[in-house]
């Protein structure tokens, strides 16, 4: 990395103070909100220059981590095929592709037969022809598989418009709405049922029913939601029975039914809504299965006959485990699929039916791994005595398995191809355990390359966090990942409070008046990762995005020494003035999850930490902040202050870098080979300030 011949933007300071419980924030750079200002494009356009600029010298090295990334990628593929009546749909990629391509064959037995002819559903390469970005919301084939119901987002702003696609003729109808979220079809395939958001705040508030042929100017509004915490949301039971419209905070919700042939009837509730109480439904043979957590947050499931759904009639059918939080509940015709957590870790436990409601046998999937994820994938069939599920590691490609719940069996059904040379012997993984500031065990999920690693604080560490929103960090496999491993990085996820890793009291412990936790134990992990040997003292990386990019700036702002780089991915940085803008997106939402700053005690919590307003003189490690123009969770300007303000204080010489994707949004760039290179950018940062040879 070569020392730029560009100096960084010097934004300019305009004070526009807010002062609320007898305190001022100062905020010099509010101006940059101004999406339509030239001003303020030309500043981002000038931050990207710079960035550049920094970074050249490394293009070579990012050619280098791209080719390698592309080189352990099956470009042409297809996924494993799944049963929805008498269709069998994938997904298939083709080299040279950006978009995924969706199709289907009919279904001439119970096994996938190639010789059919393929139908394409949806080629979202055609979709993204002439857009700088393109991604697909919802998408639900009408019960009689002859209308497909889809939504598209061209600019990364997550705003939805509706098409409704012939598949006879592969033609879209006119039938169209913006702004949709969820969809869901009745029983005739002529009435759909779609969610919309509010324009400005992009919550989901207004339920709507269409006929199709109809102008959408006379959809009819079948609720609305007013509750400014609450968002919208429709979709089915398994067996088709039931539409299900559902209403939720992050802290509460309630449900609606209506039968799927009545599509002109009334939904009815199921339960009111009751504060801190949470509750998700499914259907079957007249019973109503309810996963909530009425009794504890860990959840159990209780049934109720669909004539008399409230709560005075809830029967309990699996008991609340005080140790094992029930992260969800599928229904099928013959048996039930309870995947919970223990001690942070997903298992699967399939119970059988027995005669009426009552339960039989049962079995728990057995997964080989230290640390994993495992879930069950695609099984829209009710009617069915085989389970579908997922198996990933630090270690071992995506695989999708089929169980047998009659013999107890699973069948590898694929397992992610990963060309390219690569040997799953030559990595481990463990799970380290790390003790906070309070005493409190915090998991760790460590991956390095055997031939590399000693336990000797000699090899570069790269730790990465979130813990928000009760979230569980998700333990996959990541080809791009190899590119750090195979250059001795040691990689470790933090599991921090703030996460749902332990369920929803690992999330209460992480959240509101307590989220200094969720930073706290992070700083616990890296100190503690170099103190066991897995790290070097000087050579510690961190990264983090949304969420996890508040926590970034969190961190840095209290262990400025403990970090040698910061990867910092549309950072959540301007606490306070963005939650105290309820005209924003998500704010009123997210005052279940930070606390409300109108109110003195939150006020005085969040400033205590808030990255834009904890910013002072001092030394930084190196810094690449990323963001995106067309962001509707994080806006562009909450890093861009912060990048501005953080170059009047930093005293020494690390790169401080912000790098804006002008045609995207919260994810970044939409392509699959675009996002490859995304991330070879990043890649080339974190060594070259790492100090990894190439």
């Amino acid at each position: 990395m070569t020392q730029s011949t560009i100096q960084p933007p010097h934004a300019r300071q305009e004070p526009t103070p807010t002062t609320l419980h007898g305190h001022t924030l100062e905020d010099n750079y509010r101006w940059m909100r101004d999406k339509s200002s030239p001003e303020v494009l030309a500043h981002l356009e000038a931050e990207n220059a710079y960035t550049l600029s920094v970074m050249a010298g490394t293009e070579e090295l990012q050619a280098k981590l791209y080719a390698e990334m592309l080189s352990h990628i099956k470009e042409t593929d297809e996924s494993v095929p799944y049963r929805q009546r008498g269709w069998f749909y994938y997904v298939r990629t083709v080299e040279g592709s950006q978009y995924p391509i969706h199709c289907r064959r009919r279904a001439t037995g119970s096994k996938f037969d190639p010789s059919q002819p393929e139908e394409i559903v949806l080629d979202v390469n055609q979709l993204a022809m002439g857009q700088p970005f393109m991604a697909l919301g919802a998408m639900s084939v009408s019960m009689d598989d002859t209308k497909l119901a889809y939504s598209t987002d061209n600019t990364g702003f997550r705003q939805y418009t509706l098409h409704i696609r012939d598949l006879k003729t592969g033609a879209d109808l006119p039938d169209t709405a913006e702004r949709v979220g969820s969809v869901a079809w009745a029983a005739d395939s002529q009435t759909l049922f779609y969610s919309t958001e509010d324009e400005v705040t992009k919550r989901h508030d207004h339920l709507f029913r269409h006929r199709l042929g109809d102008s959408a100017a006379n959809d009819v509004v079948i609720y609305e939601e007013k509750d400014e915490r609450f968002n919208l949301g429709v979709g089915k039971t398994r067996d088709n029975e039931y539409l299900l419209m559902e209403a939720g905070s992050h802290t509460t919700s309630e449900c609606r039914f209506l039968s799927a042939k009545t599509p002109e009837g009334e939904f009815q509730m199921i339960a009111p809504r009751v504060d801190e109480q949470e509750y998700s439904v499914d259907h079957r043979n007249g019973l109503f299965y309810i996963r909530t957590n009425d009794v504890g947050k860990n959840f159990r499931v209780v049934t109720t006959k669909v004539e008399t759904p409230s709560r005075d009639f809830w029967d309990e059918l699996i008991p609340l485990d005080a140790e094992a939080p029930l992260e969800d509940f599928d229904v099928f015709d013959a048996f039930c699929v309870c995947s919970r957590r223990r001690l942070g870790l997903p298992t699967l436990t399939l119970i059988e039916f027995g005669m009426a409601k009552e339960l039989g046998r049962s079995r728990e999937i057995e997964f080989p791994e230290p640390v994993y994820s495992a879930g069950t994938n695609m099984n829209p069939e009710f009617a069915t005595k085989k389970l579908r599920y997922s198996y990933q590691s630090l270690v071992s490609p995506a695989s999708i398995y089929e169980y047998d719940v009659q013999l107890g069996t699973s069948e590898l059904l694929k397992q992610q191809e990963v060309p390219g040379g690569f040997d799953s012997a030559r990595y481990a993984s463990e799970r380290v355990w790390v003790e906070a500031a309070d005493g409190v065990r915090i998991p760790v999920s460590v991956v390095y390359r055997r031939d590399s690693f000693k336990l000797d604080s000699t090899n570069p560490v790269y730790l990465y966090g979130y813990g928000s929103y009760g979230y569980p960090l998700p333990i996959g496999f990541s080809s791009s990942r190899l590119s750090l491993l195979d250059r001795g990085v040691v990689i470790a996820y933090a599991h921090i409070r703030g996460g749902g890793e332990m369920g929803d009291s690992w999330h209460d412990a992480g959240k509101m008046l307590v989220k200094r936790n969720t930073f706290s134990d992070f700083i616990a992990v890296a100190e503690q990762l170099v103190a066991k040997g897995y790290g070097a003292r000087d050579r510690v990386a961190i990264e983090g995005g949304s969420a996890g990019g508040l926590l970034m700036g969190a961190v840095v702002n209290e262990r400025p020494d403990l970090f040698r780089v910061v990867l910092s991915h549309v950072p959540f940085v301007d606490v306070m003035n963005t939650m105290l803008d309820a005209s924003l997106p998500l704010t009123v939402a997210e005052y279940e999850e930070w606390g409300n700053p109108n109110e003195a005690e939150a006020f005085a919590y969040m400033r205590s930490y808030s990255p834009y307003d904890n910013l002072k003189a001092g030394d930084y490690p190196a810094m690449l902040v990323k963001t995106s123009l067309n962001d509707s969770q994080v806006m562009y300007w909450e890093p861009a202050k912060y990048v501005a303000r953080l170059r009047t204080l930093k005293t020494n010489q690390t790169p401080l870098l912000l790098h804006i994707n002008m045609d995207a949004g919260h994810g970044g760039a939409s392509g699959r080979y675009d996002y490859l290179k995304e991330i070879a950018f990043d890649y080339a940062f974190l060594l070259m300030q790492l100090g990894v040879a190439d």
